[in-house]
């Protein structure tokens, strides 16, 4: 029985070796990304949006707004009081809902550490996540031109942690507070896809996620909600996921209802939008989701 166990260790141990070398140099590349575009370049990029207050553009500043909200180094929980700031300026809704939906789906560190899944999967998320936060501006536009959509009360934004009057040193700062909260969720996503490389049946994988693809976008659309805690730690599985026969549209669907749906950031939600708007939100990322997969299956 103890020679069983530690044969089993041995395996998992090998699996999660060759996972960790092939994976590692991509993480860190995105922390370090994710930390010079924080301390750096997070102003500029959030003046950039406020500037937009004001001027002409119109439904068009959707499409920008929905650009910049890519590039904020924010999650979520650092998205929202900006988001009531620009909110109190009297920014418009519509794209306030571009900007936040695409700021959720994606950051600059999550896209440096999503080339490790490949250039389509790549290409393929930054396009789906900047057209998911398009279309929300727009049916925001569109439904709630005439009432509010948001309500940020209570919000404001936080105090920065990135104030030493060093650069190089506010940058290593960063840095290790980036490591410190994502490292645990990158070891744990590695060992799950070396548990998932041992014990899970690449074939099986691919009847359900590659063969049937209809199937697969959903069943990845649904599992996104409740397995999704972090970018750091899915990216492993992602990368295992495709190379066991997983469809890019069902990987697509995963990439877009995880962030969104993320557990411990609904709550913040849900007293943003309230819960007629909160269930408006939840439908939209799951539709647009399987949408995207199937026609990206479509497609490739």
């Amino acid at each position: 029985m103890l020679e069983t166990i530690q044969g089993e260790l041995v395996y998992i141990w090998y699996y999660f070796d060759i996972q960790f070398r092939q994976i590692f140099v991509y993480w860190i590349l995105g922390m370090v990304i994710g930390s010079l575009v924080s301390v750096f370049a997070k102003d500029r990029i959030h003046n950039l949006f406020a500037s937009m207050q004001g001027t002409r553009l119109g439904t068009v500043g959707i499409l920008l707004a929905s650009a910049l909200g890519i590039l904020s180094p924010l999650c979520m929980y650092g998205t929202i009081p900006i988001a009531a700031s620009f909110s109190r300026q009297g920014m418009r809704e519509d794209w306030l809902a571009a900007f936040m939906m695409s700021s959720v789906l994606l950051n600059p560190q999550l896209l440096m550490y999503s080339t490790a899944l490949g250039t389509t999967a790549l290409l393929i998320r930054l396009l789906s996540c900047y057209v998911c936060g398009v279309v929300a501006g727009i049916l925001v536009n569109f439904r709630f031109s005439d009432k509010p959509f948001f309500n940020f009360d209570g919000f404001s934004p936080g105090e920065s942690h990135d104030t030493d009057p060093n650069p190089f040193l506010r940058f290593l700062k960063n840095l290790g507070r980036n490591i410190r909260a994502t490292g645990p969720y990158f070891l744990i996503g590695i060992l799950l896809s070396a548990l998932f490389q041992r014990y899970v049946p690449s074939e099986q994988f691919a009847s359900l996620f590659g063969v049937h693809k209809g199937f697969g976008v959903l069943l990845a659309a649904t599992i996104g909600v409740p397995l999704y805690a972090c970018g750091g730690g899915t990216i492993p599985l992602l990368q295992e996921w495709l190379m066991s026969g997983m469809s890019m549209g069902s990987a697509a669907a995963f990439m877009i209802t995880g962030p969104a749906t993320k557990i411990t950031n609904l709550g913040a939600l849900k007293i943003v939008l309230g819960m007629k708007h909160f269930v408006i939100y939840i439908v939209y990322v799951m539709v647009f989701s399987f949408v995207t997969g199937f026609l990206i299956n479509l497609i490739l």
